[in-house]
């Protein structure tokens, strides 16, 4: 059973709960000073892996007796926060480019990731459609980092860490295709929701689904991401991949070899230079 989560922006009032708890459980740090965790300059990093988004969304007013038409009334702005965290993917473009077995897909849902298999390639960072993994460019030792819808947790059968402290009820876990199937429901039922559910189709299906008031454009969602799964482009290629570094590490040996081999024989013409003019010196 594939888990997920469904969530409802229209619900979110931008408190932050969820970020403050996934700082928590991962025990991550926090780095204001370059990317926020909320609000309009939020933004994914290596320390921050979930964020809330403020948007203005511009909103029409229609003009009635109770509404005159007046700037401030006509034409108004209205806040729309959007969680923004990795959307574990059905079938994820991160695993299929790592030839390192770094990333790795659970039955539960969860896209979770070993540090100690990476080789530091950054290929997942190409590969993934929404820009989600980050690398540590400020350790010593870098390595890639991203939610792993707390993979833990639901092994225990509790909730993602995020879902469990939200005061509003934006987001909802549990099977994924359940969640599609009232996803789909509430967006044929109340006409407030635009006509789409993000992650039902995005990359070929991710686990982590959206309905919203507001056009997902205008929430800064990626829109050209193809409905194919990501895979299907990369699995061809990454299968030759260790072929090609295996024969990438015998040239550079050949060369190393070939160089060393190359200083060998003009030390060895050098000394014997030295000799003969130190031997005609003597003469």
């Amino acid at each position: 059973m594939s888990r997920g989560v469904l969530v409802d922006l229209t619900k979110c009032i931008g408190c932050g709960s969820c970020t403050v708890a996934c700082k928590m459980y991962n025990a991550n740090q926090w780095i204001d000073d370059r990317a926020a965790t909320n609000g309009e300059r939020a933004e994914l990093a290596d320390e921050n892996w979930t964020v809330i988004q403020k948007f203005r969304v511009p909103q029409k007013v229609a003009v009635t007796d109770q509404v005159p038409e007046t700037a401030d009334k006509a034409n108004r702005e209205i806040w729309r926060f959007v969680k923004r965290q990795c959307m574990h993917c059905k079938e994820p473009g991160c695993v299929s480019s790592c030839f390192a077995k770094a990333f790795q897909k659970t039955e539960a849902g969860p896209v979770i990731y070993y540090p100690d298999n990476c080789v530091g390639c950054r290929y997942c960072m190409l590969a993934c459609p929404f820009k989600i993994p980050k690398f540590e460019w400020d350790k010593t030792i870098p390595v890639i980092t991203k939610c792993v819808m707390c993979s833990n947790r639901i092994a225990k059968g509790q909730q993602p860490a995020c879902v469990s402290v939200c005061p509003t009820n934006v987001m909802k876990f549990g099977d994924r295709d359940d969640l599609l199937a009232e996803a789909k429901e509430l967006v044929r039922n109340d006409s407030r929701y635009v006509q789409h559910i993000y992650g039902e189709e995005e990359a070929g299906g991710t686990s982590w689904i959206y309905v919203s008031d507001t056009p997902f454009a205008q929430l800064g969602f990626k829109m050209d991401v193809p409905k194919k799964p990501i895979p299907s482009y990369t699995s061809t290629y990454m299968h030759s991949t260790p072929i090609f570094g295996a024969i990438w590490a015998l040239i550079l040996t050949g060369l190393y070899f070939f160089t060393k081999r190359k200083e060998q024989v003009k030390t060895k013409e050098h000394v014997e230079m030295v000799k003969k003019d130190s031997s005609q010196t003597t003469e």
